[in-house]
């Protein structure tokens, strides 16, 4: 993926904060906003080479925009490069996130990791340690049959009671297959949210469904409750597959954040993947939101 270095001109990152987590919520929440009470958040998807190679600069880096909070993916599951993040016990990961001045709140698991009872209980160690609220299943529910999409969520549904057993929250994040996919005209999506069991798995929305018709505010009024976070990213109104700082783009933010309320959200984290430039000015953008 093509994209400008943005660590040699960065801006000094925030100093070391162990005690961040202790400070209250209301404290941490977003300056200058009246309706947005989560912390800025970000996910290390969109910094994997750079996170990977100098984790405590490029974290400090974002911690500088003002982010506060980090959605990790799991190294193990991961791998390539986040790689050299495997050494770290999920307390020592924890400690470094915490000393570049953010929190861990959630983090990207893999199918594969989860839906084995063995892996997961690894996984559910390593999530307790690095004090996550919500473990996320990256991808993994779609299918080529009903009957096989109904199997899939029998068995997140299975890891969400596992997950619920540890005290965390499970969580399911769609990329924008499970809309384009449909059986008999209905998008895949929607038989997930049929099978899924509210009480045990929730959904991570991502945005950029908006690319295949589907607004994430829509889904937040029609299935209230059923989400605990997103992934925000906005495409130029003219060129539908190019990022652009949010405000800019084709994304409703003002109606998005109110619907939100609706939905359950209590993490967001901005990823502009194709384009980590802009990630500055949508931290500067969600900051001035009223």
């Amino acid at each position: 993926m093509n994209r400008r270095s943005f660590l040699a001109n960065a801006a000094a990152g925030l100093a070391a904060s162990g005690f961040l987590a202790s400070i209250p919520k209301s404290i941490l929440a977003m300056p200058g906003t009246k309706d947005i009470d989560m912390l800025l958040g970000f996910q290390s998807y969109v910094y994997r080479n750079e996170i990977g190679a100098k984790p405590v600069e490029t974290m400090k880096t974002l911690a500088g925009y003002g982010y506060r909070n980090v959605e990790w993916c799991s190294p193990k599951g991961y791998q390539g490069p986040f790689a050299p993040l495997d050494k770290y016990s999920g307390a020592e990961l924890k400690k470094l996130t915490n000393d570049c001045g953010l929190q861990t709140t959630s983090c990207h698991f893999t199918w594969k990791e989860i839906t084995d009872d063995a892996s997961l209980a690894e996984r559910i160690e390593f999530a307790n340690q690095l004090g996550l609220k919500h473990m996320v299943c990256s991808g993994g529910l779609m299918a080529k049959t009903e009957d096989e999409v109904k199997k899939r969520c029998d068995q997140m549904n299975h890891v969400g009671e596992l997950v619920a057993q540890a005290g965390m929250v499970a969580g399911y994040h769609n990329h924008n297959g499970e809309f384009d996919e449909k059986f008999n005209g209905r998008p895949q999506y929607d038989l997930m949210l049929e099978h899924l069991n509210p009480e045990l798995v929730k959904l991570q929305f991502q945005v950029a469904a908006i690319t295949s018709g589907y607004k994430a505010q829509d889904y937040f009024r029609k299935f209230p409750g059923r989400f605990i976070s997103a992934h925000l990213q906005d495409y130029s109104p003219s060129d539908h597959k190019k990022e652009v700082v949010m405000g800019t783009g084709i994304v409703d933010w003002p109606d998005f954040f109110a619907a939100a309320k609706t939905a359950g959200l209590q993490y967001i984290f901005v990823e502009m993947e194709s384009d980590p430039t802009v990630m500055q000015g949508c931290a500067e953008y969600i900051k001035k939101l009223s």
